[in-house]
């Protein structure tokens, strides 16, 4: 593999095409940054009640998701400690204790029961095959080193020495505020509607993640879309303009969004269901409850966004989730989750969850030209002079200036690969292996 400082160049806008196609590469991510980060795993709505549990990824691990006889909500690898077969095998479902099919162990969360999440509780033949000899609590499932629930949303990381998950997330967490909380401006109480949507892709994980980044400038990719106008708001296409949209990149965090800066004011009502009066009085009603909740706070807008490493998140419409989860160098497994405020009327889910499945995922308008570029930029990059050159990310270097409202963050126009270059610098970084003392920043 190539010196780190040889297949990213973010200062210059140059990163080397094999980033995206070599399977070396790609075996080193998984130990410098999926073994390290902070990963989006899921969402306490899918495990509502007590022992549910939902099955995710964090890099190409396999991890369950499951909420304990407590209300806890845990982490566990999904993989028996005796021979390794998965415990989970179905998506979801509600247990008490995960037994493995292969040879019988089986573990528990109840925090009544156990001292720590996925102990050892049940060993056939312990007595007579192992003489009672046999250290239960010693052979636990994995666990994550730290989870932290952000508004609902649950996130992990394997290094017990990371920082704290909001330290990690900056002042992005603005953004994801704007994703997560109540439409009248209440912190949180979102949920997950619809289940969660999952495809294979023949492309790198890394592309989808700039693509979300702030990308506008791939707009030309859906040009179809925008003629044809599905949107329910009765504007002017697919997703209605966003005054005063910039691009902000968290230079030292990898982070990066396409929004609104932090602004104290409200802006005017825009339609969002004008097709569907009823949905459209609901929304109304909200906007108003909104504008007197915040009042003075500050607030802010975005359109679509990219936390370092692999989750993406729409903010206002459709209001997403998405996950990139790394199956090799050449194809990931895409995840969907679509939000709507968890004490919305049905109706208004019902209208939101049909326009979310028109506009995004596997069967959305939108989804399948991205995905179209992704696979041919993937395939394109794997041929051996192809892996020697090198993508350009110039546009706009050289043309940003700070956001004093947000820490280490820098805003540039709309049109731009600022935020591309930020991610790919952070990239660069977690994969020279460095410490988190290098890795975060200092704001005094």
């Amino acid at each position: 593999m190539l010196p780190i400082n040889e297949l990213v160049q973010a200062d210059q806008g140059l990163v080397k095409r094999a980033v995206f196609s070599d399977e070396a590469i790609f075996q080193e991510e998984i130990k410098q940054i999926f073994s390290r980060a902070w990963l989006f795993v899921g969402h306490e709505s899918l495990v509502p009640n007590p022992d549910d549990y939902f099955v995710s990824q964090m890099g190409t691990d396999s991890v369950i998701l499951t909420r304990n006889r407590q209300g806890q909500i845990q982490v566990l690898l999904n993989s028996c400690s005796h021979r390794g077969m998965k415990l989970c095998r179905y998506d979801h479902g509600n247990n008490r204790t995960f037994t493995c099919p292969y040879h019988g162990w089986s573990f528990s969360t109840d925090g009544q029961l156990v001292e720590r999440p996925g102990e050892l509780v049940g060993v056939p033949g312990f007595t007579t095959h192992y003489m009672g000899e046999l250290d239960k609590k010693s052979w636990g499932l994995k666990s994550v080193a730290q989870i932290h629930n952000y508004k609902g949303t649950i996130w992990a990381t394997w290094d017990p020495d990371a920082p704290p998950f909001e330290e990690y997330l900056g002042d992005m967490r603005l953004y994801l505020d704007s994703a997560l909380d109540h439409r009248d401006g209440r912190p949180g109480g979102s949920e997950v509607i619809g289940g969660v949507q999952k495809w294979r892709v023949k492309c790198n994980w890394k592309m989808p993640a700039e693509n979300f980044i702030g990308d506008l400038y791939h707009d030309i990719s859906h040009r179809s879309v925008d003629i044809v106008g599905i949107g329910p708001s009765g504007g002017r296409g697919r997703r209605d303009a966003m005054k005063g949209r910039v691009a902000i990149a968290f230079k030292d965090l990898g982070h990066g969004l396409l929004g609104n800066l932090p602004h104290f004011e409200e802006p005017d009502y825009s339609p969002m269901y004008a097709a569907y009066p009823e949905i459209e009085r609901y929304y109304r009603e909200v906007h108003e409850k909104r504008v007197q909740n915040l009042g003075s706070q500050l607030r802010v807008k975005h359109r679509v966004g990219t936390i370092f490493p692999n989750m993406s998140f729409h903010g206002w419409q459709p209001r997403t989730i998405t996950v990139f989860h790394p199956v090799s160098a050449t194809e990931m497994e895409m995840w969907r989750m679509y939000l709507v405020d968890s004490d919305a009327p049905e109706d208004v889910k019902e209208a939101a969850r049909h326009y979310f499945l028109r506009y995004s995922g596997p069967g959305g308008m939108t989804e399948s030209d991205d995905m179209e570029n992704w696979t041919g930029a993937t395939e394109s990059s794997k041929g051996a002079v192809a892996q020697e050159l090198y993508f350009n990310y110039q546009m706009g270097i050289g043309h940003t200036r700070p956001v004093p409202e947000l820490r280490g963050a820098v805003v540039s126009h709309e049109f731009t690969e600022e935020n591309a270059r930020a991610y790919y610098r952070r990239w660069g970084q977690f994969m020279e292996g460095r410490s988190w003392s290098e890795l975060m920043p200092r704001y005094d």
